[in-house]
């Protein structure tokens, strides 16, 4: 019968020797299987077959030390993983339980040949991932070779709500296993949980650690535990681990909401001599025709954030060996993420009509300009969102003969976003305008990688002394929001394979269910939020109310506000809270059963909503953000390895076919605008009604072939060279699915926006194609060359139109009301290609090694800034990058240097207020490097300590638009200093 193999292992610290145990085949083995396995449904090789060059004879090891743990043991097991899979795969290892080599996933993911990182800009923290140029919803995540449900409303995986602490193993599989799944056209991460027959008896590991960042001047603790057991002579064990993290970041950050384009007026521009100017398209003089191409800051302000993440992992597994033949594994992991910030902040608002003197580089971008009568905002928000994930699975494999195998894996994952109908954000404005508002400029002085914009003339009337003056502080608009959203995912596979001399055959099925539900509830829908907007009496305002000084809490000053960038901010800011602000409003209770100065009083038809208010800010449902898809999804494939040898070079040819059928449900609520109302407490604001919310539903379906080739061939013992190629998918993110036009309540003037859906949206396609070389010269270390190529049609593209719906009027124009409308539809193809260059090299037993690698990829698709069309493509996440590892592992003491870097990219088109003339507006990424040190010391042989420091040289993270100069936003997030210890035996 075919059993499954149970090894117990001696590991050594510091070169510990397996004198005369182990011969040259079974040694290696044993140093893969030290890590725990892979998930049981991926085919990567983790039991790399005897190296004659990487590993000592039976005789040599009597006097050779083999080093098992550490660094080089991790990098070893790695190489021997990618040096055996058939497939294009990249692999970190855990060093040993409970040390994994950095404190997120996709921190870790990063050193690997075109891996790069997505962070967070009010965090900094690792949030996603890029491979090979493909980011987000292009990267399956799979939990054990299982999906993984995520209520954050696309189909990728939140890094920072992985937990890294005791992860086993990662696997980055950049062609794919149609066993596995075919779902990612840039790759499939399968990350691995260690399992109780990993290693036999007992183990336990236990982690505390301290975070500080240097801005939140606070330090928070990481502590976690693992304890495995196997019993029942070792035919049952069972595995339970918890971990506590929390990270505390303060991050300043200045911003520019949106780089809208359009038409200026010839009288706006600076050195006009018209005597009057109001652009109107309409007429006769031509100085007062919009007929100027222009870039101009909608929006602009600075704030500062502090932010309390924690997060709750824990697994439980559970294994029996029923018989040398059966094994029944069953597995629980969970994760609970809370996320609390508070911000602090200023904006200003611009509408392109107002600008006067306005000077444009030759770009067209506005880099000065004034507007008459600004009226000055001071923000405060917080948020708090909660995101809670269990996944439940269950594996049986079964080998009834040395021939035949077969397996069957079911699992159901569940993950809920706000499940506590928690307020998700509150956000409060005050400040000054209307008699006090002031002729206010921004200027832009320099490039986006190193300056931001700074505001000339503020302040009441021009007085910067009185930026902040209390006494003319009002109450403006505020807004409450909770967004709840929902995934469920139901799955089940079913495996059989047959084994022979030279063929290995292997066929099976898969049923994926996956629904994802979605709802908002705001108070723009019933427009409480501008319920006291005006700014009050201060500002020669009937709507709006002064704001107490007992309100205030605090100022922040914004000098160094941003290292390394030029520029400055007016200078203090104030601090308050919102939560604080809004009950204060409350407190005037019922502005229809008493009389309330500075409630803004709506127009008797009640179209703005604020007849509903009755002193609560409640929050009302938004129909056009209900959501209700689910994806159902049948998958057959078919798999062939054939091994056999040409002349004397060992070849391996892998083939493959997957089908998959796909039937999709979309539901909704529509509905239409029926008419559209200014604001009299502020005239950039405007208030929608709408017609009665109606029930909308459709259905789609959409059935492919994948095929998949790999070739290997070993023209030498050590030099080899790959071939691959296949077909893949991506299938679009659920949230585009709606089957809804959605237009918002709460609009801008000059603004007006709607997004629509399309449930009938066609998943990427794309052919890929593999070459490479590897190189492995001796013991750890290898160099490789792997060229790529993806041709990908079927792009989903956010078009952009203007357009009217439902003939409503625009009262600021009298004519019918134009809304900017994005849609996605599929669209263009594109070739994304490219080269990963990796070289890892040990200098023998000194102790000291280094991993490096680069990548450089191009499209025949890259963003043209020229194009002013509606429907402007480009293919976005495409940059070089590169990074190297440098390290020392010796006599129980490491230390580790990583350098990152990665080029500017396109990001995604559309920015977060996007009304351009010219459709979606680009946000691109500027160039990032990033400089991260670690250390550790075993002290005694299950006990080290150890010490990290990230972002060493306290880098920023900054976006911009269409031009180099158009800064969207820039995040000074700190260093981080991480010190703890770890103790296994």
């Amino acid at each position: 019968m075919k059993g499954f193999t149970r090894n117990k292992f001696v590991t050594g610290i510091n070169g510990g020797a397996l004198r005369g145990l182990l011969t040259g085949g079974a040694s290696l083995a044993a140093i893969a299987l030290a890590a725990p396995a892979m998930a049981q449904t991926t085919d990567v090789e983790t039991t790399a077959p005897a190296e004659r060059d990487a590993v000592p004879s039976a005789d040599a090891s009597a006097t050779q030390d083999i080093i098992v743990t550490g660094i080089r043991g991790s990098l070893q097991r790695n190489l021997d993983i990618k040096r055996t899979s058939p497939g294009v795969v990249d692999v970190i290892s855990a060093e040993d339980i409970g040390k994994f080599p950095d404190s997120n996933v996709a921190a870790s993911l990063q050193r690997l040949p075109g891996v790069s990182i997505n962070r967070s800009g009010s965090r900094g923290e690792p949030q996603g991932i890029t491979v090979r140029g493909f980011a987000g919803d292009f990267n399956e995540t799979l939990i054990d070779g299982r999906r993984l449900a995520t209520s954050s409303g696309g189909r990728s995986v939140d890094f920072t709500t992985v937990g890294s602490d005791f992860v086993g193993q990662l696997a980055v599989l950049k062609t794919p296993d149609v066993t596995l799944s075919s779902n990612s056209i840039g790759a499939t991460v399968n990350i691995s949980y260690p399992k109780p027959f990993d290693k036999m008896g007992d183990r336990v590991a236990i982690t505390a650690s301290g975070s500080y960042q240097d801005e939140s001047e606070s330090l928070v603790p990481t502590l976690g535990a693992l304890f495995s057991k196997t019993f029942a002579g070792d035919t049952m064990g069972i595995l339970a681990s918890a971990i506590y993290t929390r990270r505390d970041t303060q991050t300043n950050r200045v911003f520019v909401s949106g780089w809208q384009g359009g038409l200026f007026a010839p009288c706006q521009l600076a050195g006009s001599t018209a005597t009057a100017c109001a652009p109107n398209a309409a007429s006769t003089d031509p100085t007062q025709v919009p007929s100027e191409i222009g870039w101009y800051g909608q929006q602009y302000g600075a704030d500062q954030r502090y932010t309390k993440d924690e997060r709750i992992d824990g697994r439980l597994a559970f294994q029996w060996q029923a018989s040398d033949a059966l094994l029944l594994t069953v597995d629980n992991n969970y994760s609970r993420q809370t996320i609390n910030s508070d911000a602090y902040g200023f904006g200003v608002w611009f509408n392109q009509g107002d600008l006067r003197n306005v000077e444009r580089d030759e770009n067209g971008t506005t880099i000065d300009f004034t507007q008459a009568g600004t009226p000055s905002d001071f923000t405060s928000n917080t948020t708090s969102q909660l995101r809670e994930t269990n996944q439940v699975g269950v594996n049986l494999k079964w080998n009834p003969t040395d021939r035949w195998n077969f397996e069957l894996d079911g699992a159901y994952s569940l993950s809920k976003q706000n499940p506590d109908d928690r307020i998700g954000d509150e956000n409060g404005n005050i400040g000054y305008g209307g008699t006090l508002g002031t002729t206010l400029g921004m200027r832009v002085e320099g490039d986006s990688r190193n300056a931001f914009p700074v505001l000339t003339a503020f302040g009441p009337n021009g007085d910067g002394s009185r930026f902040i003056d209390p006494a003319i502080l009002g109450s403006h608009v505020t807004v409450r929001s909770n967004q709840r959203n929902r995934d469920e995912i139901k799955q089940v596979r079913f495996t059989g394979g047959w084994d022979g001399d030279q063929i290995k055959l292997k066929a099976g099925g898969q049923y994926t269910e996956d629904r994802f539900q979605l709802e908002n509830r705001n108070t723009f829908v019933n427009n409480f939020w501008q319920a006291y907007a005006g700014y009050g009496t201060p500002s020669g305002r009937t709507t709006g109310v002064p704001i107490p000084q007992s309100l205030i809490s605090g100022q922040i000053n914004t000098g160094s506000w941003i290292p390394g960038f030029s520029g400055a901010l007016p200078s203090p800011l104030l601090a308050y809270d919102a939560r604080s602000y809004q009950t204060y409003l409350e407190s005037f209770g019922n502005p229809y059963a008493q009389n309330v100065p500075g409630f803004n009083y709506p127009d008797p038809a009640g179209s703005d909503g604020l007849l509903g208010y009755r002193g609560t800010l409640d929050l009302a449902l938004d129909p056009g953000s209900v959501q209700d898809i689910r994806e159902k999804t049948w998958a057959l494939y078919a798999r062939a390895d054939f091994t056999a040898d040409l002349g004397a070079m060992p070849f391996r040819l892998n083939a493959g076919l997957r089908y998959e059928n796909t039937d999709i449900t979309s539901s909704g609520l529509g509905r239409v605008p029926v008419s559209i109302t200014g604001s009299t407490a502020d005239p950039t604001l405007l208030t929608l009604a709408f017609s009665d919310v109606q029930a909308v539903s459709t259905d789609s379906n959409y059935d492919y072939f994948l095929p998949s080739v790999d070739a290997k061939l070993e023209l030498t013992e050590n030099l080899h060279i790959r071939a691959d190629a296949s077909r893949t998918l991506t299938r679009p993110t659920l949230g585009t699915l709606t089957p809804v036009l959605n237009v918002g309540a709460g609009q801008r003037v000059g603004a007006l926006t709607a997004t629509g859906g399309n449930p009938t949206l066609q998943p990427y396609l794309s052919w890929n194609y593999d070459a490479a070389i590897e190189w492995y010269y001796a013991r750890n270390s290898y160099a490789v060359a792997n060229f790529f190529l993806k041709d990908v049609s079927n792009f989903v593209v956010a078009g952009t139109s203007q357009q009217t719906i439902n003939d409503v009027i625009d009262p600021t124009t009298g004519q019918a009301a134009v809304f900017t409308v994005a849609q996605n539809v599929n669209g263009p193809s594109a070739v994304v290609r490219g080269v990963e260059l990796a070289l890892q090299h040990v200098f023998g037993d000194t102790g000291f090694g280094f991993q490096a690698n680069a990548t450089f990829v191009e499209t025949n698709r890259p963003y043209d800034p020229s194009d002013l069309s509606l429907s402007g493509f480009a293919v976005t996440g495409l940059a070089n990058s590169a990074n190297f590892v440098g390290f020392y592992d010796k006599n129980g003491f490491q230390i580790r240097g990583a350098v990152n870097w990665r080029d500017e990219y396109l990001l995604q088109f559309g920015q977060a207020q996007n009304n351009s003339r010219f459709g979606a507006e680009p946000t691109f990424v500027n160039e990032a490097l990033q400089v991260d040190l670690s250390s550790s010391w075993d002290f005694t042989p299950n006990t080290s300590v150890f010490v990290e420091a990230l972002n060493v040289f306290n880098e920023t993270q900054s976006t911009r638009g269409r031009f180099s100069n158009q800064l969207l936003e820039v995040s000074a997030y700190g260093r981080r200093f991480t010190g703890g210890f770890r103790f296994r035996f």
